[in-house]
């Protein structure tokens, strides 16, 4: 196995012009505009792709943040780490990318380079239509997301 690249990979998923799909790449741009985020390296992964693969294979830990059907209210927030993430990616299609990430978790398992250490934030979005802006319901999540991803950085990194 190759060496891993320390800290945590923050990867924001999601299509910028697709209203609330862009709450990934909007926390990671929020991370990065403040005052960064010690420890991590903050990528905007957009609509992801197989080119994603090597970043999280290696990667000592990962933190995907995306907009996903969680059958909860517009700008819910979730958190699902380890074997909770594998399985909320491996049920029914809950994302319009999120295929694309079971199958990239999969190949780096495969590998053997799969983060021991993983994550999905994930905000219940109200409307994924074409716009390129959230709706008020998941702009108002941004801090409470960029939270979420902060605190698991600082308990990986401790």
């Amino acid at each position: 196995m190759a060496q891993r690249t320390p800290g945590v990979l923050v990867l924001g998923l999601g299509n910028r012009l697709l209203g609330d799909d862009a709450a990934g790449p909007l926390v990671v741009a929020a991370l990065a505009a403040g005052a960064g985020l010690p420890g991590a390296v903050l990528r905007d992964g957009g609509t992801i792709g197989l080119s994603l693969l090597p970043e999280i294979e290696d990667a000592a830990a990962l933190v995907a943040v995306d907009a996903a059907e969680l059958a909860a209210a517009p700008g819910s927030v979730q958190v699902f780490e380890g074997a909770a993430m594998d399985r909320e990616l491996g049920g029914r299609k809950r994302s319009a990318h999120e295929v694309a990430l079971f199958d990239l978790m999969a190949a780096a398992e495969l590998s053997g380079c799969l983060p021991a250490r993983r994550a999905l934030v994930a905000v219940q979005p109200q409307s994924c239509a074409l716009a390129l802006a959230p709706t008020p319901a998941v702009a108002q999540a941004i801090p409470a997301l960029c939270a979420t991803v902060r605190e698991l950085v600082a308990r990986w990194n401790r």
